[in-house]
């Protein structure tokens, strides 16, 4: 009977657990991170250039995939913990605010599975690669901290994800190349703008909240009025940024016809996502403007992996889109 009662106990902690993790999110950090084994795999084919990179194994791309999906899920408890004060106004029914899932215990499992994951990383796939797993556990804190100074949340967040394109990078297997290089910077660059902007928009549904508990995010610092314009004039600046790195040659990989179309779709969900937000600046429905949201975010990060695998990039564009609706929809309620 004792048993049992502990079963039982067990179960209820790991449904919350994994119902504060937010799902949805996860291709966010899973799409950042195939952009990183796409690259690393483009240079393992490449004729061209004599490399040391290695077409990684099957069952070590499905490793790296897990550990890169269920990363943000493992974060997102980590900023649920040291979000709280403000939580208490914005989602005061998730289950960390009402005591569903105990902070402390959530907080020690999400530490658990981090160590576990750099075992993984250190044991089975790259050594190199717990630098960027580290640093992404580390930008997350930070960022629960920056995004009560403006901008600065938004410039930390999308460095955040970045670090997820180069775990997965790095993971895949050994390489010489500087991922920092000028051609390579670029697609980090782009994830970076995508990501900000994309944690921007989440700060309307936050305004409220964030107001109160003193957290001056963009929103808050700008005000409704001017941030909802923000939010439509915003949405065209990963287009901008692409176009002022491709006029630069920075952007040296040539346009293939999946990324023009893969382009065309993910520019239409940023400007949509934009005009909902500023039709809706609060209510309801800015909540469930979110789903388009990460759509857009992550449908464009599968944009840029056509440049390296258009077939690949063609399919997770599709799953990206279906998955992310389906996973949000079954997180409707906006106060948890």
């Amino acid at each position: 009977m004792f048993t049992i009662k502990i079963g039982v106990k067990m179960l209820k902690f790991l449904q919350a657990y994994i119902k504060s993790m937010r799902l949805y999110y996860s291709f966010i950090t899973g799409i950042a991170g195939w952009i990183g084994v796409a690259y690393y795999e483009f240079i393992a084919h490449s004729l061209t250039e004599k490399t040391i990179e290695i077409i990684p194994a099957c069952e070590k791309k499905f490793v790296i995939l897990i550990i890169l999906f269920l990363s943000w899920g493992i974060n997102q408890i980590i900023n649920d913990y040291l979000g709280l004060k403000e939580d208490k106004i914005n989602a005061p029914q998730r289950p960390m605010v009402t005591g569903e899932l105990n902070p402390n215990k959530a907080l020690i499992l999400s530490i658990i599975l981090i160590i576990i994951s750099s075992c993984i990383t250190w044991f089975y796939l790259e050594p190199v690669a717990i630098v960027f797993l580290i640093a992404g556990v580390v930008l997350n804190i930070v960022y629960e901290y920056a995004k009560g100074y403006g901008l600065l949340g938004n410039i930390v967040f999308g460095l955040m994800i970045t670090m997820a394109t180069l775990y997965g990078a790095y993971a895949s297997g050994p390489t010489q190349a500087s991922f920092l290089a000028s051609h390579r910077l670029s697609g980090l660059i782009l994830v970076w703008v995508i990501n900000a902007l994309m944690t921007f928009y989440t700060y309307f549904k936050d305004y409220k909240g964030d107001k109160l508990a003193g957290k001056n995010t963009v929103i808050v610092q700008y005000g409704l009025r001017i941030s909802k314009i923000l939010a439509v004039l915003s949405a065209f600046l990963p287009t901008i940024v692409f176009f002022i790195l491709k006029g630069t040659n920075m952007l040296w990989i040539e346009i293939n016809n999946t990324f023009i179309i893969l382009g065309i779709l993910t520019v239409f969900l940023q400007i949509w996502t934009g005009v909902l937000y500023y039709l809706n600046p609060i209510g309801s429905k800015t909540y469930t403007s979110l789903r388009t949201n990460f759509q857009a975010c992550a449908c464009g990060e599968a944009t840029i992996i056509a440049f390296f695998n258009p077939d690949i990039a063609m399919w997770l564009f599709i799953m990206s889109y279906i998955f992310v609706g389906f996973l949000f929809e079954l997180h409707t309620n906006q106060k948890s």
